[in-house]
């Protein structure tokens, strides 16, 4: 059986780019800010709104608020036929979505600040396109603006509570999955063990994934045990879109980036994780080939040697098959024919050298 999730894409990107105005109105600056702010002249806001909203409007593949929506919608049927009702209606569910697109959407702009990268999206990155001090400044009031819709929505003070306590725990997880990714990198010679890996993964892209579940459950009225199931197994899921992103990065390369340029920001990836468990010898030769790309650039002739090691050795190919595998075998446990089909319509078929 086919869905068609177009009607509640719309939907969704209608609810992101309102919360996100080009032009902001007295109502919005009012309710962003304080009434006092109120007449103060539009242009003030530019340097906020328009790095994440120019970022916003290249697309992505909104695959977290859509999970969002899909776990409330569906959590919300299977609560209907014991006479439960949802906790927040469906517009406010809505509305809710900011909460992990914006974060996602800040996250993306500080990581090509810290990565150095040139590209997003195909796009020039907002710190070049807009200088590093306002890509980094508008990113960082996104991740509070995130939170704003919370304020906004009609209720309970109950429900309000739970969903500002999963926010903010889930965004100093983040934080921490990125701090452990940077320290990695900034250090050629050290790599870390798979459960390392996993860990790190798990905070840094999972924890995104684990908000979008948690944040549809509690709106439609689950419990928390139910919560944090559901929470824990879209997790799983972000850990394996990670490493298929990994895979991608050394094989046909990211949509809007350079491939191998994990090999120049000395990303400890899965892939190099796999190969360097297997051949422990290559650590000097690995280690080396990050340093000159480092130093190189993209064009360095060691990212495709480096490449060609990895696939070589068949990690390149190992890495994909525990992404795909982790990916399925968690879409299942939510027991959602909506949901399968999401998650199946993104996992690449083949990934090809």
């Amino acid at each position: 059986m086919s869905f068609d999730f177009s009607d509640l894409r719309n939907d969704i990107e209608s609810a992101l780019l309102s919360a996100l105005p080009e032009s902001p109105d007295k109502n919005w600056i009012s309710t962003s800010f304080s009434n006092e702010l109120s007449d103060l002249p539009k242009e003030n806001f530019k340097s906020l709104l328009s790095p994440n909203r120019n970022l916003l409007m290249l697309g992505g593949k909104r695959w977290r608020p859509l999970l969002m929506m899909l776990c409330y919608l569906e959590e919300t049927e299977k609560n209907a036929k014991n006479n439960k009702k949802s906790a927040v209606s469906y517009e406010d569910t809505l509305n809710l979505t900011p909460l992990v697109e914006f974060v996602h959407t800040a996250s993306l702009i500080h990581d090509d600040i810290e990565d150095g990268a040139d590209l997003r999206r195909g796009k020039t990155a907002a710190h070049i396109t807009f200088g590093q001090d306002t890509a980094l400044n508008s990113a960082s009031w996104l991740y509070f603006e995130a939170s704003h819709c919370i304020q906004n929505a009609e209720i309970s003070e109950e429900t309000k509570l739970i969903l500002y306590k999963l926010y903010t725990t889930e965004l100093r997880k983040l934080h921490l999955g990125q701090a452990l990714d940077i320290k990695w990198h900034r250090d050629t010679s050290f790599i870390p063990s798979e459960e390392e890996y996993f860990t790190m993964v798990s905070c840094k892209t999972g924890t995104l994934s684990s908000l979008a579940a948690k944040a549809g459950s509690v709106c439609a009225g689950n419990s928390q045990e139910k919560t944090d199931f559901l929470g824990k197994t879209a997790a799983k899921i972000g850990i394996g879109f990670q490493i298929i992103d990994d895979v991608i990065n050394l094989t046909t390369g990211n949509p809007g980036k350079k491939r191998g340029d994990d090999i120049v920001e000395g990303k400890k990836s899965l892939p190099v994780i796999l190969h360097l468990k297997a051949n422990p010898k290559d650590k000097e030769k690995i280690s080396s080939y990050m340093q000159d790309a480092k130093k190189n650039r993209i064009n360095s002739q060691s990212v495709e040697e480096c490449i060609f090691l990895l696939n070589k050795s068949g990690a390149i190919n190992e890495a994909l098959k525990i992404g795909k595998e982790m990916i399925l075998d968690n879409v299942k446990l939510f027991e959602s024919e909506k949901i399968t089909e999401l998650f199946n319509s993104m996992i690449p078929q083949t990934v090809a050298l």
